[in-house]
């Protein structure tokens, strides 16, 4: 307690030099939380907006091609059809667990009683629910023997329902409601998601392609994988299915404009790379800022040694040892960055929960749909433990150097100094 008091009494003699320092330790620490706490929001966003829809998978889209093969010129439209999909569930079916595809129809309207919606309507396999993850309200999916019969069945969006059937919109279920000069039954309701830009009502793939004359045109293919773990695995992969679906098309086996393929899974790691090195990028950022208290620290320790010196002097001469000397420094540098970092530290953590309830699981409307920017923008609690425990230690270290010179003074030189 000696010590402690002899410390504070020295710390309110020199008040300015002490806060200065102090200031430099607790904003080191309080950027380096905050600057944390800001990139664990970016990351959580988006880890939370790709949780969307399942990694493992790929959507093949046709395309134009850019190359002339095979006595054709570039620039043909190239629109993939049920052999392509017949292809991709045989040949590939060592990495490929369920394939489907997806056409789409504008602008029709769906009518109930004097209530109608106008929407746009897509025919999709049953893996269209895995890939995306929708989830239900009530009733179920399109399953596989809607597609096999070619039903007219239909899965709408609780806000359609709600547009239709506005008291009860889950009494829809069951019912047989027109959808333009037809009429389908309704056997889903979906969760509304305002993340998602599609309003379109889900319809069998192979109902949607009878009815509106699309013979063996198929639109996109979509379907999930498994084995391919690295970029070079999901790259060759791509490869050998281009060169396969190009082949029946007549494009050129290399032409990565005939179709385009979207791997959501080589898309996630490629955001993970970025967010980890955005993640480091504030930790280098933050740790230069730290830096600075930790020079602050050390300069204090250096002006306090030798604005003490006679004063350690003295303590010498009537018997002091250096080891004694040399605790003081070092607690008085632990007690400033100790006392200082601790108060860095509250105030990052405030600055992030603040940041939590105004921007963290905020949405933002986009007009189509809506997203969110910062999820969950904290720290825990252990890493700021931790970043202040290592600020005490840097400190400490800081204070050594000067305390071990002036445990090596000789009581003469030092009543000597000015």
């Amino acid at each position: 307690m000696e010590l402690i008091a002899e410390i504070w009494q020295t710390m309110r003699r020199n008040k300015l030099r002490t806060s200065l320092t102090g200031f430099a330790v607790a904003w080191g620490i309080f950027m380096l939380v905050v600057l944390l706490g800001a990139g664990n929001g970016l990351i959580n966003a988006q880890a939370e907006n790709n949780d969307r829809y399942v990694d493992n998978s790929m959507m093949v889209f046709g395309g134009l091609t850019s190359k002339a093969y095979d006595g054709l010129k570039e620039g043909r439209e190239i629109r993939l059809e049920d052999a392509d999909l017949n292809t991709t569930q045989t040949r590939f079916s060592q990495h490929i667990d369920r394939a489907g595809a997806v056409l789409t129809e504008s602008n029709v309207s769906v009518v109930v009683g004097q209530n109608y919606v106008s929407s746009g309507l897509r025919g999709v396999f049953p893996v269209d629910a895995v890939i995306n993850k929708r989830k239900l309200a009530a009733g179920r999916f399109i399953n596989d023997i809607d597609i096999r019969d070619r039903r007219k069945t239909m899965v709408i969006s609780e806000n359609q329902a709600s547009e239709l059937v506005p008291r009860a919109p889950l009494s829809l279920l069951g019912q047989t409601i027109k959808v333009g000069d037809m009429a389908f039954t309704v056997v889903g309701i979906e969760q509304e998601d305002k993340s998602r830009m599609s309003t379109d009502i889900y319809v069998p793939f192979t109902t949607l392609q009878t009815i509106y004359n699309e013979g063996n045109h198929v639109g996109r293919i979509a379907f999930t994988f498994h084995g391919l773990e690295t970029e070079v695995e999901n790259e060759a992969f791509e490869k050998r299915y281009r060169a396969t679906i190009n082949r029946q098309h007549r494009a050129a086996p290399d032409d990565e404009d005939a179709i385009w393929i979207w791997n959501r899974f080589t898309q996630a790691m490629q955001m993970a790379k970025g967010m980890s090195i955005l993640q480091t990028a504030l930790w280098i950022i933050g740790l230069f800022t730290l830096l600075s208290g930790i020079v602050g620290v050390s300069n204090i320790m250096l002006i306090t040694v030798r604005e003490r010196t006679r004063e350690f002097g003295i303590r010498k001469a009537i018997g002091a040892r250096p080891l004694s000397i040399l605790r003081i420094i070092i607690v008085e540098s632990i007690v400033v960055t100790g006392f200082f970092g601790y108060i860095g530290m509250l105030l990052g953590i405030g600055a992030n929960l603040y940041m939590d309830a105004t921007l963290g699981s905020k949405p933002i409307e986009t007009g189509l749909f809506t997203t969110t920017v910062f999820v969950d923008p904290t720290v825990s609690l252990g890493t700021c433990f931790g970043v202040t425990l290592v600020l005490i230690i840097a400190g400490t270290i800081a204070g050594l150097m000067p305390a071990m010179k002036a445990a090596k003074i000789r009581p003469i030189e030092a009543l000597r100094a000015e």
